[in-house]
């Protein structure tokens, strides 16, 4: 079954996740994570929904000046230039194809087209690629500022929470404040942190935290590292070095290199994720500050133009507030003020 045929049941109520009583313990969690994306998606919900349905309030007929329109619609949604031309393509090809000609067929025409060419290959895989043998290494990449490390003390706790072992690694060593800024998350969770002196290399902090991991048989070691994008020469060569010491270590680590991202600068986050894709094999996204943006829709150009995945989601600012991205409760949560899904 594909993305938009399940989001098509989340509206007819054929679905649990339009269900209003939770009847078990894992009912009931799905209705807290479906709170926190409604919650956290709200204002890209309000956003997205108001200029759609101001585009088809004038409605009148199928043509070019329509189709100019909703362009414009959908590029100051974010959701990126490349994509909007795509979509625009697919929506004229299908209108043409089923001689829609009602406003609303046309809307929901253009809500399942948007569904259909995020969906396009099948969804990513958004689980955290595990090391069977121990520790699963991943490393946290962003430019400052971006919430990376947050994210990673907030990751730090919900894995410890699930009853992991968890172990810092603070390898942005040169940035003022950076290494305090993640003592502090590791004494909030109750996590060890690996710190190197004042200036040190990065891959030596790698390296003490590769080795103490291992020794204490550690589930989960989490490394934070610089985001100097502005200097790519000297960025790729630090974590080429930090990439190389813990590979050594530990074959076939880094399980994952997660790119940070904030969700409040748009379509920037996308140039981000270009920038940074030339510099370091990125194998997952984390979007964070959802809940403070009317620029989610960035969501879809970052999947059609570059086919990474979204792996977590910033929704709030708890300590459970970073979530593993669900394409379907996001999509849903998106645009369920604008669509009317006939059974």
């Amino acid at each position: 079954m594909g993305l938009f045929d399940r989001i098509k049941k989340a509206f007819t109520g054929e679905d649990p996740l339009v269900e209003e009583q939770a009847k078990s313990r894992e009912e009931e969690k799905e209705k807290i994570v479906l709170d926190k994306y409604d919650q956290g998606v709200e204002k890209t919900r309000r956003s997205f929904s108001e200029r759609l349905n101001e585009l088809f309030a004038g409605f009148r007929e199928v043509d070019e000046d329509f189709f100019d329109d909703l362009e414009e619609t959908l590029i100051t949604s974010d959701v990126g230039f490349d994509m909007t031309l795509a979509l625009s393509d697919a929506v004229r090809d299908e209108v043409k194809r089923r001689g829609v000609s009602k406003g609303e067929d046309v809307k929901n025409t253009v809500i399942e087209k948007m569904i259909d060419i995020y969906d396009q290959g099948g969804e990513p895989d958004v689980a955290i690629k595990e090391n069977p043998n121990g520790p699963t290494v991943i490393l946290f990449v962003g430019v400052n500022g971006a919430g990376k490390t947050t994210t990673i003390g907030k990751m730090a706790h919900q894995l410890k929470a699930q009853g992991h072992s968890v172990l810092l690694a603070a390898g942005d060593t040169f940035r003022a404040g950076a290494v305090e800024q993640l003592v502090k998350w590791a004494d909030r969770v109750e996590v060890p942190i690996v710190t190197g002196r004042e200036k040190a290399d990065p891959a030596s902090v790698c390296f003490d935290a590769v080795k103490k991991a291992q020794a204490e048989q550690v589930d989960y070691l989490l490394i934070d590292t610089a985001g100097r994008l502005q200097n790519k020469k000297n960025l790729m060569a630090e974590l080429e070095k930090m990439n190389r010491v813990i590979g050594r270590e530990i074959p076939g680590a880094p399980q994952e290199t997660l790119l940070v991202l904030d969700a409040t600068t748009g379509q920037n986050a996308l140039q981000q994720a270009k920038e940074f894709a030339q510099t370091v094999n990125i194998t997952g996204l984390i979007l964070t500050k959802m809940d403070g943006t009317a620029k989610g829709g960035v969501i879809f150009a970052i999947r059609y133009e570059m086919d990474l995945p979204v792996k977590f989601v910033g929704l709030g600012e708890g300590l459970d507030d970073l979530q593993p991205f669900d394409a379907e409760k996001f999509i849903y949560q998106m645009v369920r003020d604008v669509v009317e899904i006939q059974q």
